[in-house]
């Protein structure tokens, strides 16, 4: 079992960076791949980007491929979520996942956190 709390959300300007952070419980972490998935208002939940377990095997979704990085780190048991260049279209909640494998797809994961928001004003 492993519990995930998202972090680092909030409300910025078009253009801004934001870090979000993952926090993983349990002594596993660097057994799972790990992902980023959103979801805005009324939409389905839309993959991000993924790390496997050892930091490699990285995916982005076309929409954010050169604006954000994903990176973690198993001594803290943290996954990271750097946005760059913000835009309005990436304002959503925010959630990370652990899973078998670096998919682009949410059935791939098992351990989902609660999400933070973010907000990107034009």
């Amino acid at each position: 079992q492993v519990q995930l709390v998202e972090s680092g959300g909030g409300l910025v300007q078009a253009g801004d960076s934001l870090r979000l952070s993952c926090a993983a419980s349990g002594r596993t972490f660097s057994t799972y791949a790990m992902g980023w998935f959103r979801q805005a208002l009324g939409k389905e939940r839309h993959f991000v980007a993924s790390i496997g377990r050892s930091g490699g095997f990285i995916n982005y979704g076309d929409s954010v491929k050169g604006r954000f990085t994903i990176s973690r780190d198993n001594a803290k048991n943290t996954v990271y979520l750097q946005m760059n260049s913000l835009k309005p279209e990436d304002t959503a909640v925010y959630y990370c996942a652990a899973g078998r494998g670096s998919y682009d797809y949410t059935d791939g994961y098992d351990y989902w956190g609660q999400g933070t928001q973010v907000t990107v004003s034009s």
